[in-house]
């Protein structure tokens, strides 16, 4: 069959000695740090949202979310019976193992303690998070590739990959096709929609579309997508990234029918301004 090489790139982008800096460690980094300037930019042209300061503090707060969500997903839903047995190595993130699924939750949960914390909209905040988060999974899905990680089902397209750990056979690039769907097309549909000033006056219509438009594009890549080895094919042969992102299409699609039918933000008045008035 016919394919394509692999490109000889070192997992590891830099090293120092003993100290191994990877290329999935600066990938997180630079989502994370491109996110935090693109939803600052954001905020500037989104009315009654969030300051400078509170987007610096939500970084923190969604950075723990992401870590302390994406591993623990991977534990309950991916590999719940090694770790059970094997309880030691559940702090050694840097052998792997971290779940979007579980990152997002862990990102939802972040977003709702502080947007109460801090007296802000949960959704507006939601919808200042979902316009970065494109960023971050395109770089986290080009890491994937470098690592020869998450490869596609075996194929016989012109563009067929032979993966280091994937046997002799031709393989889906299917990070690649994540990088394409959840990376750069979500990230630009979000970027026209957060140009419409109905869209920004209503929140939880940005981030019901990034919710429900991953939730979508992870449906239809698990289709080329290897299954888990641990896991294989579950009810139905769906695979566990489906099965999880079918709630949130549903989420994210209530998110954007909430946000249409709520006034906008600005004709909204607080509590106690209505009783007063």
């Amino acid at each position: 069959m016919l394919s394509l090489a692999f490109p000889a790139i070192d997992p590891i982008a830099i090293s120092i000695g003993p100290i191994a800096i990877r290329w999935y460690a600066l990938a997180y980094i630079a989502g994370l740090l491109l996110g935090w300037k693109y939803v600052v930019y954001y905020c500037t042209k989104t009315p009654n949202i969030m300051s400078k300061r509170d987007v610096d503090d939500l970084l923190f707060w969604a950075t723990l979310g992401v870590i302390l969500g994406g591993r623990l997903g991977y534990i309950l839903f991916y590999n719940l019976d090694y770790y059970v047995e094997n309880p030691a190595n559940i702090l050694k993130v840097w052998q792997g193992g971290m779940a979007f699924h579980g990152g997002f939750m862990g990102v939802i949960l972040a977003i709702i303690l502080f947007a109460r914390k801090r007296g802000i909209s949960i959704l507006a905040v939601l919808d200042a998070a979902a316009v970065a988060t494109p960023i971050g999974l395109f770089f986290g899905r080009i890491a994937n590739f470098i690592n020869g990680e998450l490869f596609g089902r075996t194929t016989d397209v012109a563009w067929g990959i032979v993966f280091p750990h994937g046997g002799p056979d031709p393989r889906h690039p299917s990070q690649l096709y994540e990088a394409a769907l959840e990376g750069l097309i979500l990230f630009v549909v979000l970027f026209v929609l957060s140009r419409k000033a109905f869209v920004r006056h209503h929140p939880g219509i940005l981030g019901g579309t990034f919710v429900a438009g991953y939730g979508i594009s992870r449906i239809i890549v698990e289709f080329f997508r290897q299954p888990d080895a641990q896991l294989g094919f579950l009810a139905g042969g769906a695979t566990m990234g489906q099965l999880l992102s079918i709630p949130m299409v549903l989420f994210g699609l209530g998110c954007i029918v909430y946000a249409l039918k709520s006034a906008p933000i600005e004709t909204r008045r607080h509590p106690k301004q209505a009783d007063a008035a």
